[in-house]
């Protein structure tokens, strides 16, 4: 089943003072099956922000269409959640009232709230924690909760932008375990920007490269390895450094079509 399609999508935004739009993506056309894990990654400055605000409904297509289970997105979707590279807890609540916020905006009775948000802080390794303020938690653990937070509403599909590029290595690789695991369990469909290769490759099913702006899909790469649950196995696998070096080809590649236009 197809869960997100984008058809011959353009996005143009005006400029300021006037003069000819700004054609920040162009003629994309893409699927994500349901369960599935596509990574988008190209240039700094492609449009790739643009497609999951597109997704999302935050952003409409100048030309085109995107659709979410078959529905064409016109504006924010209950079946999908956003997550950023900030973690944008709101610093007046507790851990477990920033996990419960998009339950509460529900209607959902606090007795429930709260059970379901004590699940996720302990599948998000924050047990204990959910009575702290973000001000207590450090960069990892404040954005475990945003994580519980948008895993909360169950979401049919999961837009990701970068959510781990402010962490340290080490904190950064915890935390893909942790999503990879849960994206796998709850059979999640999610699509996720990457500026790291090897991460875009350890989290995900597919792969899609973006050109430089005006961004359009380049290539479509497959991975085809085990171990997706589980990106420290995937990691050691001797096929991931060709692949990192064939993203690295391909985004030169995707670069120098800028300098072509």
């Amino acid at each position: 089943m197809i869960e997100i399609e984008f058809r011959n999508v353009t996005k143009k935004f005006a400029q300021r003072g006037g003069g000819e739009p700004l054609t920040a993506v162009r003629g994309l056309n893409f699927t994500v099956k349901s369960g599935e894990v596509v990574s988008i990654i190209g240039p700094s400055g492609c449009g790739k922000s643009t497609v999951l605000n597109m997704g999302s409904g935050l952003y409409l297509p100048t030309e085109g269409e995107v659709r979410v289970s078959g529905e064409r997105v016109t504006r924010p979707m209950r079946k999908v959640a956003f997550m950023l590279q900030k973690d944008l807890l709101m610093p007046w609540r507790t851990i477990r009232q920033n996990v419960e916020l998009g339950l509460e905006i529900d209607g959902i009775a606090p007795a429930e709230r709260r059970r379901v948000a004590e699940q996720l802080l302990e599948r998000c390794h924050l047990k204990g924690f959910g009575d702290h303020y973000p001000y207590q938690l450090s960069g990892g653990m404040r954005q475990r909760g945003a994580l519980a937070r948008t895993l909360a509403i169950d979401p049919q599909v999961l837009l990701m932008d970068e959510p781990f590029s402010a962490l340290d290595a080490q904190t950064k690789m915890i935390l893909q375990e942790d999503l990879a695991q849960t994206l796998w369990e709850q059979k999640k469909t999610a699509v996720f920007i990457t500026h790291d290769l090897a991460e875009g490759v350890v989290l995900s099913d597919r792969l899609l490269v973006m050109s430089a702006r005006p961004g359009t899909i380049i290539d479509e790469i497959p991975i085809d390895l085990p171990h997706r649950n589980d990106p420290f196995k995937r990691r050691s696998l001797p096929e991931i450094g060709p692949l990192v070096g064939r993203l690295m080809e391909l985004l030169k590649v995707g670069e120098q079509r800028e300098h072509l236009h």
